[in-house]
C-alpha cells in the first residue's frame, strides 16, 4: 500500500556541519527557496547554544536520483545565522 501524504517530494534539505560532531538536519522543504527562507529559524530551534557555536557551515542540498535509490548532492553552503544577542532592558 502507498501512502503518501505530500503532494510533492520534499527535494532540499539545509544541514549544520559542526567542528567537533556530526552534521545535524535543520530542515526539509520542497525547494531550494522554502529552504533558504525556513533555515535561520530551523538554526535556533534544533540547535542549542552551544552546537550553534560550532557549527562551521550550513549546506544546502538537493535529493538525486529515485526516492529509494539517490542521494543528497550539494548544491551550495548557506551563510551561518548570526547569534541572537540577549538584550538586557534596566527598569
Amino acid at each position: 500500500m502507498l501512502v503518501t501524504t505530500e503532494s510533492k517530494a520534499q527535494g532540499w534539505r539545509a544541514v549544520a556541519v559542526f567542528d567537533d560532531r556530526g552534521d545535524a538536519l535543520l530542515v526539509v522543504g520542497r525547494s531550494s527557496t522554502q529552504v533558504r527562507q525556513m533555515y535561520a529559524e530551523a538554526f535556533t530551534e534544533v540547535l542549542d547554544e552551544e552546537e550553534r557555536e560550532h557549527v562551521t557551515t550550513i549546506q544546502l542540498q538537493q535529493w538525486s536520483g529515485a526516492p529509494d535509490a539517490g542521494r543528497w548532492t550539494l548544491k551550495t553552503t548557506l551563510k551561518v545565522p548570526a547569534p541572537v544577542s540577549k538584550v538586557r532592558v534596566a527598569a
